[in-house]
């Protein structure tokens, strides 16, 4: 709630600024942090003479109630993950991308193409895609780790040692799948159970970061922590010790998207970036840069041949299946948005 909140602050302060930035030869993105390479603006700046104005947060729903809290007509685009883009599209918040907008909207591979959440792609265009897991300290604990217990259930040693993500959805989503009930549950039993358990783990975690993950990963801050696979690899690489671990339970899968905002105030800027993002070349930097995978064909031949053979990219035969994180309906959500702050208070 307190990133929220500061975050909500933040999309005040950035509208009175962000005023000056709707002039012709600007685009104001809302991203996730450290996710495009600077080289990657730069070339976009260079070949449209379109200056990027950026501003980030560190979760889905953190940027959810920045947008409801003023961030419309403040930014042109943002970064949400799948089922973000359908709750967004549900309130409104985002514009519809006409046929023919999109000069390279035919390079989107035809898996990421007529997805759920956005069929044909209407608002949306794919970004990256990768999974949500944790990592542990192998130095420190050499027991099994790909198990939910890790983080719900953790033995003694590792108590107090745990990072999880600031984001509802992961941590909801990894917890349903540690009970083995569904993500939208309406049974009060398994809700009650899902609320104790949460209670019960939150006595074993030692603080709730996104942004820094992957930091407190590779100081020895924590020994386990919630992250996402491409940030994963970047700890490994800083940290030998560090494993990427995928539970028999399961574990998240997501697809990250850039969607066009409802009154962007560079319309015709903000759809320029994005069809820059539809060029391989391109989006392939951003993959060799956050090490997750992309949605656009004939991006391949440009990106890193390692990041086909990541520890963090290639699940075992023993890991449970990836999923989804759902939409629920909102009397439910309302359920599941008091768990989450009942496990922040």
């Amino acid at each position: 709630m307190k990133n929220i909140l500061k975050t909500a602050t933040a999309a005040s302060i950035l509208a009175m600024t962000a005023s000056m930035a709707s002039a012709d030869g600007k685009v104001v993105v809302y991203h996730w942090f450290e996710y495009m390479p600077q080289e990657l603006i730069e070339k976009f700046e260079a070949e449209t003479g379109i200056e990027v104005v950026m501003d980030t947060y560190d979760s889905n729903e953190a940027m959810l109630a920045s947008l409801k809290a003023g961030g419309i007509g403040t930014y042109d685009v943002s970064v949400p993950g799948d089922y973000m883009v359908e709750i967004m599209t549900n309130e409104g918040l985002v514009d519809t991308i006409a046929d023919g907008e999109l000069a390279n909207k035919g390079n989107i591979a035809d898996d990421w193409l007529n997805v759920s959440y956005d069929h044909g792609r209407k608002h949306s265009i794919p970004y990256q895609w990768g999974s949500t897991s944790f990592m542990v300290d192998t130095a420190e604990y050499t027991g099994n780790i790909d198990t939910t217990d890790i983080l719900f259930s953790p033995p003694a040693e590792l108590s107090g040692k745990i990072n999880m993500l600031d984001s509802q959805g992961e941590v909801l989503a990894m917890a349903a799948l540690h009970l083995g009930i569904p993500q939208c549950s309406t049974d009060r039993d398994q809700l009650k159970a899902l609320n104790a358990l949460l209670q019960e783990a939150k006595t074993h975690w030692s603080s709730f970061n996104s942004d820094t993950s992957k930091d407190v990963l590779v100081s020895g801050d924590a020994v386990v922590g919630q992250i996402y696979d491409g940030f994963g690899a970047k700890a490994r690489a800083e940290r030998s010790t560090l494993k990427y671990a995928f539970p028999t339970q399961g574990y998240v899968v997501w697809m990250d998207n850039v969607v066009l905002l409802k009154d962007a105030p560079n319309r015709e800027n903000a759809l320029k970036f994005m069809d820059f993002l539809l060029e391989p070349e391109n989006i392939a930097a951003v993959s060799n840069f956050a090490r997750y995978g992309s949605g656009i064909t004939g991006a391949e031949q440009f990106m890193d041949p390692e990041l086909a053979t990541l520890a963090e990219a290639n699940p075992p035969a023993t890991a449970g299946a990836g999923a989804f994180i759902q939409v629920c309906d909102e009397a439910t959500q309302a359920v599941y948005d008091q768990i989450w702050t009942n496990v922040k208070k």
